[in-house]
Parts: structure tokens; C-alpha cells; sequence
């Protein structure tokens, strides 16, 4: 006899999301600049940027790109993403 398959609670923890600014960024003046932003190149090629509110980290890449992780909505990211490029804007390259 097989047995039923409950129907599991969930709730959202973690959202993983990409995006492209477009232009490249020197992550050097990047994490001079800002106490939230850490960048050790010899450990790993992208600068850590870490966001009280919402809470969530945002790695930043040379070329524009970032990974956005730890947020639990949508609008959250959008936030995440939103206070970076005031942080990143006077730092970029190209």
C-alpha cells in the first residue's frame, strides 16, 4: 500500500538573482570608497558588498556584473540592486 504524500508548508529564505550594469567598474576605488564593500583579489576576483536593508549580499564584478544573494523578494533585489549602483556610479571605467 503506498503511502499519501503530504502537502509541505515552504517559505522563501533565499533569492539568488543576476544583473548587468553595462559598464565596467574599478572595484579598487569601489571598496576604498565604501566601509560595506570588501574586495581581496588574491582570494576571489569579485568585491563583497554587504546591505543592511534589505539583507543581502552583492558580489560586484570588474565587468559590470553582480550576483545578488540573501534576499527573500523581488523588491527586495531591486532595493539590494539600487543602493549598489549608488555606490558603484562614481566608479566606473568605462
Amino acid at each position: 500500500m503506498a503511502k499519501k504524500l503530504l502537502k509541505p508548508e515552504f517559505k522563501v529564505e533565499n533569492i539568488v538573482a543576476s544583473a548587468d550594469l553595462g559598464v565596467d567598474l574599478d572595484l579598487y576605488s569601489i571598496a576604498k570608497a565604501s566601509p560595506d564593500v570588501d574586495y581581496e583579489p588574491e582570494q576571489f576576483p569579485g568585491a563583497i558588498c554587504k546591505i543592511r536593508d534589505p539583507k543581502s549580499a552583492l558580489l560586484l564584478f570588474k565587468n559590470g556584473k553582480i550576483i545578488c544573494t540573501g534576499a527573500k523578494t523581488e523588491a527586495d533585489i531591486r532595493r539590494a540592486i539600487n543602493q549598489v549602483i549608488k555606490i558603484v556610479k562614481d566608479h566606473t571605467l568605462s
